[in-house]
């Protein structure tokens, strides 16, 4: 027996699709607008995960270019249908209107981590799609989405069987389901004479649930379960809140496991906020007399600590080198809208360093020079050491906490003024001084926090402490660290802030901008995120 401790995938890690192969498990998430696009994790006893690679691909031309906060690539499903694997997603490039312009694709590999097939399309009723395969069939299930003015936007659970080789649709969408309450996020799976239909209740806030539906054929109809599998909905004490978007598989074993998302709030006087975005959690599950699945501890609530049977696959042997294990600016980095691009990432020129050039500003939909990591707990402390010379208010570079382009907060090395004088952008005249700028931005505005005199030439550290929701900045002087500013209020940096739609989570990282000409570089070194 293993007991884990959700989350077993922390951090930025949001509708988990879990599928079994031998004694493996596998889980793909949402990328949404960062690359890698679809990271996959793998365990072999549910507890520890490791990243086991990610769909390269997925994006037709890798570029995500011009999508907004929280678009691109939502909800894969991952599916094995006994010699390859599958996985149908979405890309979604519009979000908060009637179309969300969904573009759904399918990507087959024979290994996890391995090269997969170029995309193919596949017909976009609306995003979360999934495959089903059934017996040599295989299906398409999809939510559909009615854009018009009096329409519901989610207007059920649609069905479409393919041809399995052209992909083509084989006769008609079927509807399957609708409800008062939003549902999505469809799954299906066969257990005894039963195809049993899991959905995304809900939306994806503190209203989240799984709901469950069956039928005796694959094409309905089909009957809702009069409860929810899970949710945490109806308590805000819970430690794991937003449960919900789940799957279940099967155990090497024969025992059911459900994967599902979660998200961990910090409290605060404006209601709880979500710094981490949502993450990954599996709960133990059994079947009732009447052929329901439910919670094996009781009840519809995520628990925190899950004991599930499990077996080591020693005859799979040992865990294959990834082919990405060597590129310093693969993961854990992560970058916005395409891959780090040896154009603007540099690790090669000077060796143990990372040079950036600088390119859009941080607000930017095309091309923001970026390198995040994940950040996978309440508190936290990243820090980095930077050698740059910036000549010009319009060149920086630093490291930075991420959530989105309208939330972020950057402490960079750049260019002001001589002291006193009035803020009018005359670099060009010689004169100025390098400073420290620390800058906070959220939905309504930007402010600068504080500007701090540092010396022009030489290697700078610069660091953040996260704790108690709080982001306190530092620099290194003379060997101490020097606060700079006031701490800021990290929690703005979360999905629960604003009034925009926000479905990924912070991250921390370095950047660098140039908004003249992007001849502008800085090198950074030793980069740590520490996360407890």
């Amino acid at each position: 027996m293993t007991v884990l401790r959700n989350p077993v995938i922390r951090g930025f890690a949001p509708d988990p699709s879990m599928v079994r192969v031998g004694d493996w498990y596998y889980v793909a998430t949402s990328s949404f607008e960062w690359f890698p696009t679809i990271p996959i994790h793998r365990s072999r006893d549910l507890a520890h995960w490791e990243y086991a690679g990610h769909v390269r691909g997925a994006v037709p031309g890798d570029c995500l270019a011009g999508v907004p906060d929280s678009g691109g690539i939502w909800a894969p499903s991952l599916s094995w249908d006994g010699e390859r694997f599958w996985v149908v997603y979405s890309v979604v490039r519009s979000v908060g209107t009637p179309y969300f312009d969904v573009d759904t694709y399918v990507s087959t590999a024979v290994a996890a981590d391995g090269e997969w097939t170029e995309p193919r399309r596949l017909p976009s009723h609306g995003f979360d799609p999934a495959l089903f395969h059934d017996e040599g069939r295989l299906w398409l299930l999809n939510l559909q989405n009615d854009h018009r003015p009096d329409g519901r936007r989610f207007a059920g659970i649609v069905l479409t069987e393919l041809d399995r080789e052209t992909l083509g649709p084989l006769g008609d969408t079927r509807l399957l389901l609708q409800h008062e309450r939003l549902i999505e996020g469809p799954k299906l799976v066969r257990r005894d004479g039963w195809y049993h239909l899991v959905l995304a209740e809900g939306g994806t806030g503190f209203e989240h649930g799984v709901r469950m539906a069956r039928s005796r054929a694959v094409t309905g109809p089909y009957e809702l379960d009069d409860r929810p599998l899970l949710t945490s909905r109806d308590d805000p004490s819970l430690p794991l809140q937003k449960a919900g978007h789940g799957e279940l598989v099967q155990t090497a074993d024969g025992d059911w496991v459900l994967s599902h998302l979660v998200a961990r709030p910090l409290s605060t006087p404006d209601g709880p906020r979500c710094t981490l975005g949502r993450e990954t959690a599996i709960q133990a599950v059994t079947w009732d007399a009447q052929g329901w699945p439910r919670m094996r501890h009781g009840g519809a609530h995520p628990a925190v600590e899950v004991e599930v049977a499990t077996r080591g696959g020693e005859e799979d042997g040992p865990a294959p080198r990834l082919a990405e294990a060597d590129d310093p600016l693969g993961w854990p980095w992560s970058t916005l809208r395409g891959y780090a691009d040896p154009d603007w990432a540099d690790a090669t020129t000077r060796p143990g360093w990372i040079r950036l050039r600088g390119r859009h500003g941080p607000e930017s939909r095309w091309a923001y020079s970026l390198l995040g990591r994940r950040i996978t707990e309440h508190r936290a402390e990243a820090e980095v050491t930077l050698q740059a010379r910036p000549r010009s208010f319009t060149q920086a570079a630093g490291l930075v906490l991420r959530y989105g382009s309208e939330a972020y907060l950057s402490l960079d090395l750049t260019w002001a003024e001589p002291e006193g004088e009035e803020q009018r952008g005359q670099q060009w005249r010689g004169a100025g001084r390098t400073v420290l700028s620390l800058v906070e931005r959220e939905e309504f505005g930007t402010r600068r926090a504080a500007l701090v005199d540092v010396a022009a030439s030489g290697p700078l550290t610069l660091g953040v402490t996260v704790e108690d929701g709080r982001a306190r900045f530092w620099y290194v002087r003379e060997g101490v660290r020097t606060p700079v500013g006031p701490p800021l209020d990290f929690t703005r940096l979360s999905d629960d802030y604003g009034s925009k739609l926000r479905f990924t989570g912070s991250m921390a990282g370095i950047h660098a901008v140039d908004l003249v000409d992007a001849s502008f570089t800085a090198d950074f070194t030793g980069f740590r995120l520490t996360c407890w």
